[in-house]
């Protein structure tokens, strides 16, 4: 089968190359179509996506994409949400593991946020009211809540999960939120051999530092999914160890969650965890659940063991020295 691959900015064409090595060494039947996106592509071409990438998405209907820089302020919209919105990929799925090795405060943390991907105030719809005051529109809708919502029970249903907790503020965003809420209520009523929780935003986030293992599946709109998803990946040592997949009704992005990491781009000495474990995410949709084992297996092998690591986990190999190091263990 064909894939998109996009590199992205910064250490994105490093890390990338690790994929490509290990889709090798696995003898795997997947041929990586590259196509470039992104801050670097955009200030020598003007263009966000090289010509023909969203074609071939339409095409090949995968992609796993490295990091890409987003502008702060002014200049191009995110590629993420463009292509998210493009392709339709409704749900964000970030699923945060601990692995031993890796200096965290919380040990043995398996949750999964399941993020809306497609509306709320990242829609964009934002605009200037004269010179000194800004609106944003929070925009929520039924079709995209009660399709997110059922997507985090069906994925409770599947994977052995016990609980769905639902992410709000609807004691002050009545409607908005209390939409978001309801949908939930709603969906959760079809599902009755599995637990439900509301939380408000800001109590979630205190909840989840003082006792993260009394969750399981999170479900929540996209700007909050967005904050609690990064603060998860905190509770396990940061974002180098987490993965994301935007999942549509036909599309399918993986992606690295963390970012472009200019100051150490073209070192090789980036750390390329969050890729492969989206790209084991990607394999496990395709219904490779054995490769994406091996592959997770091979990983947490060589971080446990310390001894051939990236500096960003205390050691001091390249990306192809640990890449080499995984598939050593493959």
């Amino acid at each position: 089968m064909k894939a998109v691959l996009i590199p992205g900015d910064g250490i994105g064409k490093e890390i990338s190359q690790s994929v490509v090595d290990i889709t090798k060494a696995m003898n795997l039947d997947i041929e990586w179509v590259e196509y470039q996106a992104g801050a670097e592509y955009a200030a020598k071409t003007k263009e966000v996506f090289e010509p023909g990438l969203v074609d071939a998405i339409k095409e090949y209907k995968w992609a796993l994409k490295g990091p890409t820089a987003t502008p702060i302020g002014t200049g191009f919209r995110s590629v993420n949400v463009a292509l998210r919105q493009k392709f339709a990929t409704y749900a964000n799925v970030r699923p945060i593991r601990s692995f031993k090795g890796i200096d965290s405060k919380y040990e043995n943390i398996d949750l999964v946020m399941i993020r809306e991907n497609t509306e709320d105030l990242y829609k964009g719809i934002e605009y200037m009211v004269g010179d000194d005051v800004a609106h944003g529109i929070k925009l929520i809708t039924r079709e995209a809540s009660e399709k997110i919502c059922r997507y985090a029970f069906e994925y409770a249903k599947a994977n052995g999960r016990k609980k769905v907790t639902a992410i709000h503020k609807a004691n002050i965003m009545k409607f908005t939120d209390g939409l978001f809420l309801e949908c939930f209520r709603n969906v959760g009523n079809d599902y009755p051999e599995i637990e439900k929780q509301e939380v408000i935003i800001d109590n979630m986030c205190m909840q989840l530092v003082l006792r993260p293992e009394t969750f399981d599946v999170l479900v929540a709109p996209n700007l909050y999914g967005d904050i609690v998803s990064d603060l998860c990946a905190g509770l396990v040592g940061g974002l180098g160890f987490a993965p994301s997949g935007n999942i549509g009704d036909e599309y399918r992005i993986y992606e690295a969650v963390h970012g472009s990491a200019p100051d150490i781009a073209g070192k090789g000495i980036a750390n390329p965890s969050a890729l492969l474990l989206a790209f084991a995410l990607m394999l496990e949709s395709l219904g490779q659940n054995e490769q994406a084992g091996r592959l997770r297996t091979a990983l947490s092998k060589v971080v446990e063991e310390g001894k051939i690591v990236t500096r960003d986990i205390g050691g001091h190999a390249s990306t192809k020295e640990f890449t080499q190091a995984i598939i050593d263990r493959l």
